[in-house]
């Protein structure tokens, strides 16, 4: 039906086609009066134009019907392809039916076999459970014991049989990871003393100022030494003036009084104008600058210990450690390197790095403030700590270091351990030292438990003490009275070699303003 629509519009399109060219045909013969001509050319070119679509009509015919044969030739050909196909499918699925059907007649077969051999160990279980039930109560008959006396009876030895070999085991084990741990600890703290580059530095209780010449002493000393004695009492060092060229000493046991003297003291020599109430006027200015100072410091090791985030409150002690000594080491220095030990070490063993570095860096934080407030470093440290909101496991590391209590953490006992080696390390500490500033210190605790008191200063290596009080407080007979009982007091509570003077300094000033 299809072929023959096609032919249709082919025949119509060849009229029309040929229509148009009639027409265009006769408009040429209208305008050249040709048209007879026109419409003779016309009819037979249609008449030729539809004997050509009638040929091309019957030749798509014939190509139709030979298309259509082939199409149902290969239709037949694929259907017969198909049905043998589909042949083999089912011959294929009835064998796998077959193997199907056997291996089911075979698998219900051997359970037939199960189930006989089950019933039949169902009987002689039954039998054996008759039998054990008997020989039982002839054993309990015969041992005169209970079932349940001779199960307990049995474990019981089995229990202490197995006691002793796990014991044996026990120790071997402990034993050889003894030896391993020994071996594995010598190891880590070899490597982290290794990798410690800290260089050991033994404070001393002098410090050497350069003069621009010689004839500066003679104006430091002042009037009748007006001047070096105005120094001496407001900064309790001991300046030391001999024949060193160009050059005086300054002589205390404490680093931070001898650091502002040291200030003040330049302060002066740059200036010039040297007279007590210059003095008195460096000396505050070197005092704010010795707590700047102590503010870099502190900032400085908490940078180079790698601790973040600490109190301002507790960056400024860490500053006051610069000028703390302990058997000669600088405290601030050993905290740095107790720091670095104690992060190697946690860093060795896998534990938190950050959590020992922050406690070795605080450790003896205490140290800073053990002069004014009574208690042991390691309690005031802690407690300090624990005010200024560092965690728990720090405050553990700062308050178990020297074992008042258990460390209960690996980070404590590194910060523990790490505090031993730095202290230990040869050239770290120097003994007589620490002995020396003990005594001098202890020297001025006992003044100070006198009423009126406002400073004392020990000067001389421990010979003389000087006594500063508060002038409305103390008159000038009380103040004899206070020279004395402070020296008898010395003599009965503390040994010292030779003998201590005491000097008790009572001044007076009155202020006028001038408008």
């Amino acid at each position: 039906m299809s072929i023959e629509i096609f032919l249709s519009v082919i025949i119509l399109s060849s009229v029309v086609f040929g229509l148009a060219v009639v027409y265009l045909i006769v408009r040429k013969q209208l305008a050249g009066k040709n048209l007879k001509i026109a419409e003779e050319s016309a009819k037979r070119i249609l008449d030729d134009a539809k004997r050509e679509a009638e040929t091309k009509r019957k030749e798509l015919i014939i190509e139709a019907k030979e298309e259509k044969v082939k199409m149902l030739k290969d239709a037949e050909t694929e259907a017969r392809r198909t049905e043998r196909r589909l042949e083999q499918k089912e011959e294929n699925i009835e064998k796998k039916d077959s193997a199907v059907t056997e291996r089911e007649k075979k698998i219900e077969a051997q359970e037939n076999k199960l189930k006989e051999k089950s019933d039949s160990l169902d009987l002689m279980k039954a039998e054996l459970e008759k039998l054990r039930t008997q020989e039982t109560e002839k054993l309990e008959k015969v041992a005169q014991l209970s079932r349940e006396e001779a199960k307990k009876l049995l474990l019981d030895n089995v229990e202490k049989s197995s006691r002793q070999e796990a014991g044996a085991i026990l120790r071997k084990v402990e034993e050889e990871t003894k030896k391993e741990a020994e071996k594995k600890s010598r190891e880590i703290l070899a490597t982290a003393i290794q990798r410690c580059a800290v260089d050991h530095v033994v404070e001393t209780t002098t410090s050497l100022v350069e003069l621009p010449s010689d004839d500066m002493k003679g104006r430091i000393i002042g009037k009748e030494g007006r001047n070096i004695r105005a120094f001496e009492t407001l900064t309790g060092v001991d300046l030391v003036v001999d024949d060193t060229p160009e050059a005086v000493i300054l002589s205390s046991f404490d680093p931070l009084r001898r650091e502002i003297a040291k200030r003040t003291l330049n302060k002066l020599i740059v200036d010039g104008r040297i007279h007590p109430a210059r003095v008195e006027e460096m000396y505050n200015k070197a005092k704010e600058e010795a707590k700047a100072a102590m503010w870099e410091h502190g900032e400085q090791a908490a940078f180079d210990a790698d601790v973040q985030g600490l109190p301002a409150v507790l960056i400024q002690l860490l500053g006051r450690l610069h000028f703390r000594t302990s058997y000669g080491q600088n405290v601030l220095q050993h905290s740095k390197e107790v720091s670095y030990l104690a992060g190697m070490l946690a860093a060795e063993l896998g534990v938190n790095v950050k959590l020992a570095k922050r406690g070795g860096l605080l450790h003896d934080i205490g140290k800073a403030i053990d002069q004014e407030a009574e208690g042991t470093h390691t309690k005031l440290g802690a407690l300090f700590a624990q005010k200024a909101g560092e965690s728990p496991e720090v405050v553990h590391c700062i308050e178990s270091h020297h074992h008042d209590i258990e460390p209960s953490t690996i980070e404590a006992i590194l910060v523990e351990v790490s505090d031993a080696i730095s202290a230990s390390r040869p050239g770290a500490r120097r003994d007589t030292l620490e002995a020396y500033v003990k005594r001098l210190q202890n020297l001025e605790n006992v003044v100070k438990t006198f009423d009126g008191v406002e400073r004392c200063f020990a000067i001389q290596a421990g010979r003389e003490v000087r006594v500063v009080v508060q002038p409305d407080k103390i008159n000038d007979d009380a103040a004899a009275k206070l020279a004395h009982d402070i020296a008898k007091k010395i003599e009965s509570e503390l040994e010292y070699p030779g003998e201590v003077k005491v000097t008790v300094i009572r001044e007076t000033r009155s202020h006028g303003v001038a408008k």
